[in-house]
């Protein structure tokens, strides 16, 4: 059936869609009207961003849609029904506003330059709207689209109740000086704030490529002096702060630890091992990253402490590589020494593409497009792990799909960033942090257990060799004291990602989609979006 699913999906056959139209509710006629099996049969191994986006959504609305129209509880006809249901996918898919901006600054040698920007909102069915700023010169209105659709259906996944947005800021950080940089972000959140695209319960930005904690402090700190200087909550405009800001514990980290979640949940699945030949479990798995940023970086620290090994990194510079496993601390010091990893010692020089490397899983957290048709058929690993946004063309899934490669998507795997971004703003609303109310009382309820353990014990045996000791377990021992903002927040994210895969594994299941996850995920999605727009019923129309 999963072969039969690659035929059905891109390439319309009559035949094979008689043969399953129990099993698969679609029609090869509704995938080529609504676009996606015209980005792949053209065979375009370099497609548009968000066309690719809107192919991958086409995907899973088109296999949903029966579904959809059966659930309306309507006292439409079938035919209304499923014009509305239509009416709302089409509403869902497209990016309802775009800002582009331009402005001065003045450089440090007294040159003035113009800085392209952008911003765009791809939905509003949940406010506010949520997505990084990124800061690179591939930023462009396409891209920008393509990204924040991607963050409407990835805060679906994950239950996390914003709508999809994304910026960027056409510069190369690396050739402008701090002070160039605060100019343009500054600047960059006044020009956001003038037309109503920043605001906490508007549009809240976070960190992306190229922007961390710092860049999140100069606008949170610009829009509350200004446009928010009235407002009690201004600081809750955007997320990835540092903690003296407003910022949480665990938010660096959370994209890199979603991700190793996301593969834990996976790969400890033994339906899904089988299928790809492997068994469950962490131990003796080999694992290549591409991309040793602040997402590859965490995402390795954690597999390496579960047991996995890393034989591989790329970066734009060099590849490395070893096969008895590279050690992430050492890496991420002699990276910081040395701003590369080229020339990091008991490792050699990897000569071709880290993508072709032989390994167990492979992880892109680098940039979309990265796996093609050009080199899909050469990928040896069993799971690819989506850490960046949009890494895989249409053309490489479907080879995927046919080499039974389990493909764990980007919309649900890198989530772990927007999910912890949602504990912070609720933080910030709260004005209080995680813990602060509850720690103490925590701590004392675990000691009165504990006391009221031993005394028990005692009533029924005696005191004649002295008090019975009660010995904690270490793992008690270290939660004994009350959870910490970060230790809620780590739960709260592990939580995040199981719940999420169970339901992709739901629906994968339900619709009898074998290891095509991303669909699967696509359906969650749309589902979830589909719902909301639905039972909020349509205006001005």
């Amino acid at each position: 059936m999963y072969r039969y699913l690659g035929e059905i999906l891109t390439r319309g056959a009559g035949s094979v869609l008689a043969s399953a139209e129990s099993a698969m509710p679609t029609t090869a006629s509704l995938l080529r009207l609504r676009g996606y099996s015209q980005v792949s049969e053209k065979g375009d191994d370099d497609p548009n961003f968000f066309t690719m986006v809107e192919g991958f959504f086409d995907r899973g609305a088109a296999i949903v849609e029966d579904q959809l129209v059966q659930n309306l509880k309507t006292r439409e006809s079938l035919e209304q029904k499923r014009k509305r249901v239509r009416g709302i996918l089409r509403i869902i898919k497209p990016c309802n506003h775009v800002l582009s901006v331009s402005f001065p600054i003045r450089r440090d040698n007294g040159e003035w330059e113009v800085i392209e920007a952008y911003r765009a909102q791809h939905s509003q069915h949940r406010t506010p709207c949520k997505g990084g700023i990124r800061y690179s010169m591939e930023v462009s209105m396409d891209e920008v689209k393509a990204l924040a659709s991607l963050m409407t259906y990835k805060c679906a996944v994950v239950d996390v109740p914003f709508g999809g947005a994304k910026a960027g800021v056409k510069i190369n950080p690396k050739k402008y000086s701090d002070n160039e940089l605060e100019k343009i972000t500054r600047r960059f959140t006044i020009e956001l704030s003038k037309k109503g695209f920043i605001g906490p319960g508007i549009d809240v930005p976070a960190p992306d490529m190229s922007t961390g904690e710092r860049e999140m402090s100069w606008i949170a700190d610009t829009f509350s002096n200004t446009m928010g200087h009235y407002d009690i909550n201004a600081n809750a405009c955007v997320t990835g702060k540092p903690i003296s800001q407003g910022g949480i514990h665990g938010r660096i980290s959370a994209t890199g630890r979603g991700v190793f979640h996301g593969i834990e949940n996976f790969i400890n699945e033994a339906s899904y091992m089988s299928q790809v030949g492997l068994t469950p479990g962490f131990q003796d798995k080999t694992f290549v990253i591409q991309g040793f940023g602040n997402v590859g970086l965490h995402t390795m620290r954690y597999l390496h402490r579960y047991g996995a090994k890393c034989v591989g990194v790329g970066e734009m510079d060099g590849n490395i590589w070893n096969a008895n496993g590279i050690n992430p601390k050492e890496l991420e010091d002699y990276k910081l020494a040395n701003g590369t990893i080229v020339g990091f010692p008991n490792s050699t020089p990897y000569e071709g593409s880290i993508l072709e490397a032989d390994c167990d899983i492979l992880i892109p957290a680098a940039s979309e497009k990265q796996l093609t048709k050009a080199n899909a058929h050469r990928v040896k690993a069993k799971i690819v792990a989506e850490g960046a946004n949009g890494p895989t063309t249409p053309e490489a899934d479907r080879i995927f799909m046919e080499r039974n490669i389990l493909v764990i998507p980007d919309l649900y795997l890198n989530a772990g960033g927007v999910t912890v971004s949602y504990f912070e703003w609720l933080k910030n609303l709260n004005h209080v942090s995680y813990g602060r109310l509850t720690f103490k009382y925590e701590r004392d309820s675990n000691y009165h257990l504990l006391m009221s353990v031993q005394e028990s014990l005692e009533r029924k045996f005696g005191k004649h060799r002295g008090a019975i000791p009660i010995v904690p377990t270490s793992d008690f021992q270290a939660r004994v004291a009350g959870a910490s903002e970060k230790d809620i927040v780590h739960s709260g994210l592990a939580f995040t990602m199981e719940r999420s895969a169970r339901q992709i594994m739901r629906a994968a299941n339900r619709y009898d989609l074998g290891l095509d996850l991303r669909t699967a995920a696509y359906v969650n999605a749309i589902e979830k979006v589909f719902k909301v727009c639905s039972d909020s019923g349509l205006i001005f129309t």
